[in-house]
């Protein structure tokens, strides 16, 4: 034990290593499977190199962006004492293993979408098994890469600043160590931001154009080999829902954990491991979460044709949240010291201030299985909002048949709805993780939530992957049986798509909040009066700013369908035998102007986030950001929930018709006037759900990690004494007056 008491800290990057080595044997698994006959190869060639040629686009304007806030980073960390330069050499590794995960993710998709519609041809378990193992090895190639990088980075800067210093852990020097390692997370937020809005309107530009066209204008299905922008639809699956999702929760896994060891540093521990436990907790929770969502991928399975797909997911799923529950308690138990905690923040002059929150170990286990809780409850509200069969859809199904506005009325109605229970189950977990363990509490609820994001990645991503088999069926016009077991597998990945999408949001919420904390404590600033003028301003501004970012990423992906429509039409009109099968449409066109759409407009709902707290924070101070930041976090919560459920409710509306929908003692079908209503409620939500709903998420993060970059440069410049009793070399000195275990030590140390 005293072995592991000594080097925890180095297993942690092991764990991420583990989630790699499984997912090299599963990819490697996936890539064996069969892959079909030389039109779905075709085809699968198409998706594949579409993929990567957005891919390299993007990357190129990104590389621009990193090189120039490297620049910036460096040149900052020379202007307070509590950063470095070495932050621009953090923030590059952050990024580039965020675009890494989201490349890693992509790749395998676009193998499995053609071996699971070959495994279709056997059986429903064969393909769920195609498929769920190729959204596995997604989920663990983010969560392995998070963990080996940031853990990594953290042993690194912690000799360096902390150990080789002989500095205390809770003091100027583990700042700086925390600091500097703020720039890994700020560069894997910041490319997930630009993968998430360019992959969504790649996607939607592409979905709208094909489905106005194609289905409503041309009366072909989805997917049919006739239809120009189809193949571009198809990569819109991988670049938006697999590499944008892969990069999205590379981002949330890691701000959450770093957020929750910026707040461990003030807590006070005399624990086994020189007073860093409550730091290296959420990376110990974050690395075993990857050992049990191996173990939980495992019981997904079926055994017949008339089994059901969201069961056995929903097995794994429990089984990895469980496993985690119950290991966390023997993890909290070993590593906190037994006794009460406070933060360094809650002392004054040596005295716990009045109210200042206490907790124990056992304070943190419960706050941690709160977020457990909360994520859970948070995906069940959202499959009840979307799935098929229930309350919400059925709703919309029936609105569908007194047109295409009632449909959109209603779909509009149950997003709005959809929002109620989501947020009131995470005010009580905020307020449940606070009651527990004070704000350290509300961090560590987040990691404890996304201690599975691999089991949730990968079952977010086997959704796209069943969607792409099915496309590669349409396309290759393959018997009816076939493509009826990757709708079952699509069905059922749309309603795991929303409500990984509300496990994301829900995630950023907590996750933002404890970010907020740190920002606060970085910043110097005691709290934040909304009873000011210039402070309720900033509130406001940040109120507005999601619905500013959700126009732009909406207007964007109506400009590109527009362009995609005209194309399309001008194929169907001037390619000779298309409708006959005789004439090949030109797919590479369609790839080319969902493309360039996508780069050319996701670079202005970029700024926005990146932008926007630089200038409040500087030109007005950091009470003012702490407002701007309350007001986007609210906003951009409800905004997210509310976009991600309409737009998922709206498409699994529209899938009922497949099967037949009864309304009013009759049964409506594909081509149905019905049906023809809710294709266009599912034309308006796919932005919704696909675009601007998820990056709601990354925006809110994002904003507060910037925030969170440029506190030490607020607090600095401010010279009251409010913001200079809250220094970290003041905090250390207070310490030594609560008889702390830990070395204090002088000045300049």
């Amino acid at each position: 034990m005293d072995f592991l008491n000594t080097y925890l800290i180095y297993l942690i990057p092991v764990f991420g290593l583990i989630g790699i080595i499984a997912m090299g044997i599963k990819a490697a698994w996936v890539t064996k499977q069969e892959t079909g006959d030389a039109s779905m190869n075709q085809l699968a060639g198409y998706i594949a190199d579409g993929a990567m040629a957005f891919l390299r686009a993007e990357w190129k304007i990104l590389s621009y962006f990193v090189v120039l806030a490297m620049i910036l980073l460096a040149w900052s960390g020379t202007t307070v004492v509590t950063s470095s330069p070495v932050i621009a050499v953090s923030f590059l590794v952050g990024a580039f293993l965020s675009a890494f995960a989201g490349f890693l993710g992509m790749r395998i998709a676009t193998k499995a979408n053609v071996r699971t519609t070959q495994a279709a041809k056997t059986s429903l378990a064969k393909a769920l098994k195609v498929s769920f193992t190729g959204g596995t090895v997604m989920g663990l190639g983010v969560a392995g890469l998070a963990v080996i990088g940031l853990g990594s980075l953290f042993i690194v800067f912690y000799t360096v600043y902390v150990v080789n210093t002989g500095s205390s852990v809770n003091g100027e020097a583990m700042a700086r160590a925390l600091d500097v390692l703020a720039g890994f997370s700020l560069g894997a937020e910041s490319i997930a931001l630009f993968a998430r809005v360019g992959g969504g309107i790649y996607t939607k530009a592409a979905d709208v154009g094909a489905d106005l066209v194609g289905k409503v204008e041309a009366g072909i299905p989805e997917d049919d080999v006739r239809n120009p922008a189809t193949i571009a639809d198809n990569v819109g699956d991988n670049v938006g829902d697999v590499a944008g999702m892969g990069a999205d929760l590379f981002g949330s896994y890691v701000a959450t954990m770093l957020a929750t060891m910026v707040l461990g540093r003030e807590i006070i521990s005399d624990d086994k491991f020189g007073g860093i436990a409550p730091v290296l907790l959420p990376m110990v929770i974050a690395g075993l979460g990857i050992v049990f969502s191996l173990i939980g991928a495992s019981f997904v399975k079926i055994k017949s044709e008339t089994a059901s797909v969201q069961k056995a997911l929903n097995i794994g799923n429990w089984t990895s949240i469980i496993l985690t529950a119950i290991a966390t308690y023997f993890v909290v138990q070993w590593m906190l010291p037994d006794g009460e905690f406070h933060m360094s923040r809650d002392l004054a002059n040596g005295v716990l201030k009045e109210g200042a929150s206490h907790f124990t170990k056992n304070g943190v286990f419960m706050a941690i299985l709160v977020g457990l809780v909360v994520g859970t409850l948070m995906s069940m509200i959202t499959e009840y909002y979307t799935a098929m069969g229930k309350r919400p859809v059925l709703s919309i199904i029936r609105q569908s048949s007194t047109g295409h506005a009632t449909n959109i009325i209603g779909g509009l109605a149950v997003g709005m709805e959809s929002t109620v229970a989501p947020i009131l189950v995470l005010a009580a977990g905020i307020y449940g993780a606070h009651y527990f363990a004070g704000l350290y509490g509300v961090a560590i609820a987040a990691a404890g939530m996304m201690a599975t994001t691999a089991m949730q990645l990968a079952i977010d991503a086997f959704g796209p992957i069943a969607d792409n088999a099915g496309g590669i069926a349409e396309m290759s016009r393959l018997p009816e049986e076939v493509r009826h077991r990757t709708d079952n597998l699509d069905a059922v990945g749309n309603t795991t798509a929303a409500t990984g999408k509300g496990f994301a949001i829900a995630s950023a919420a907590l996750t933002s909040l404890a970010l907020f904390a740190a920002f606060v404590g970085v910043a110097g600033i005691e709290h934040i009066d909304i009873y000011k003028a210039n402070v309720l301003a900033g509130l406001f501004v940040g109120g507005m700013i999601p619905f500013i970012f959700s126009a732009l990423c909406i207007s964007a992906v109506g400009r590109a369908a527009m362009a995609m429509v005209e194309e399309v039409r001008r194929q169907f009109r001037e390619i000779p035998g298309i409708m006959e099968y005789t004439g090949k449409p030109e797919y590479e066109k369609c790839v080319a102007i969902s493309t360039k759409a996508s780069i050319r407009e996701m670079v202005a709902p970029g700024l926005i986030a990146l932008i926007t707290p630089i200038i409040i924070g500087f030109a007005f101070g950091p009470e003012v950001l702490g407002g701007l930041l309350a007001g986007v976090t609210v906003s951009g919560v409800l905004m997210g929930i509310f976009q991600s459920n309409a737009g998922g409710a709206w498409d699994n509306a529209k899938k009922s018709f497949e099967k037949g929908c009864e309304i009013n003692g009759e049964i409506y079908y594909k081509k149905s006037e019905p049906h023809k209503a809710s294709v266009t409620g599912d034309t308006v939500g796919d932005p919704f759900k696909d675009t601007s709903g998820p990056s709601m998420n990354i925006l809110i993060k994002l904003m507060s990690i910037v925030s969170l970059v440029i506190a030490p440069h607020l607090n600095a410049n401010d010279a009251k004494p409010a913001a200079v009793n809250h220094h970290p070399v003041q905090k250390e000195i207070r310490m030594q007056a609560v008889n702390s275990p830990i070395k204090v030590i002088n000045k300049k140390g």
